[in-house]
């Protein structure tokens, strides 16, 4: 020990406050939601995972696992439980146990690379997953507060899926979908223009590299058309 140690002069602080990273997710998020009104609404929060084999390389790189932890940090503002809803899906889909501050730490890893009951890096098939969230948020498990559903998608997306939209454009739900890297998004780019809906009920933005975008710029995007549709919802009776 030498002489400064023993005269205490360069002393430890006792307890180093740490800012966790899920902390400062929610930080971004809560400016994003003051940004556009959002502070007081009460939502349950979805998201779905395309876990087809061109995702194969995002979930090796921990992508995926961040993109989990940054809708968390919307889900922590938004849901009093502060739980996420989470589905992956290729031509099968899984229906997973909610992500919770409590669990989020190596989410992806323990429930879905090393879970074998996930079906894995095979062909993509929206509609079947799709049909399962209307399901849930409708029939198994209803609620009078609205839906926000994040749905990752990272391109070839089916057609089908307009049938599922439509059919849900009167039920509480909004579907967000987020086009990342650099495939065909002709189906997803479409969204705007479909017509048959009562209300307006989804929206689509595309980035390249979604690991790149900060985390106040991706919650501007998640959440630009959400307050519009939450408006047209309650005049349409959607919502109370």
């Amino acid at each position: 020990m030498g002489l400064f140690d023993k005269l205490g002069l360069f002393k430890k602080p006792e307890k180093e406050e740490k800012i966790s990273g899920i902390d400062l997710k929610k930080k971004s998020a809560t400016i994003v939601l003051e940004k556009k009104k959002l502070t007081g609404v009460k939502a349950r929060v979805g998201v779905v995972l395309d876990i087809s084999g061109s995702m194969r390389r995002l979930y090796k790189e921990g992508v995926v696992q961040e993109v989990v932890e940054r809708v968390l940090a919307v889900a922590s503002q938004f849901d009093d439980d502060g739980e996420l809803d989470v589905w992956v899906y290729d031509n099968e889909f899984s229906r997973l146990p909610a992500a919770t501050e409590a669990t989020f730490m190596g989410y992806v890893e323990k429930n879905i690379l090393s879970n074998s009951g996930v079906h894995k890096f095979g062909r993509n098939d929206e509609p079947k997953v799709m049909e399962d969230v209307i399901r849930k948020y409708t029939k198994q498990d209803p609620s009078d507060e609205p839906v926000f559903l994040v749905f990752i998608n990272d391109g070839g997306c089916k057609s089908g899926i307009k049938k599922f939209i439509v059919e849900s454009s009167d039920k509480p739900i909004f579907w967000q979908f987020v086009g990342i890297g650099d495939s065909n998004f002709d189906v997803l780019r479409r969204l705007d223009t479909m017509d048959g809906r009562v209300v307006d009920n989804a929206n689509f933005f595309h980035v390249d590299d979604i690991s790149q975008v900060s985390d106040e710029e991706l919650y501007n995007q998640l959440l630009n058309e959400f307050p519009m549709w939450l408006k047209e919802a309650k005049d349409k009776g959607i919502l109370k």
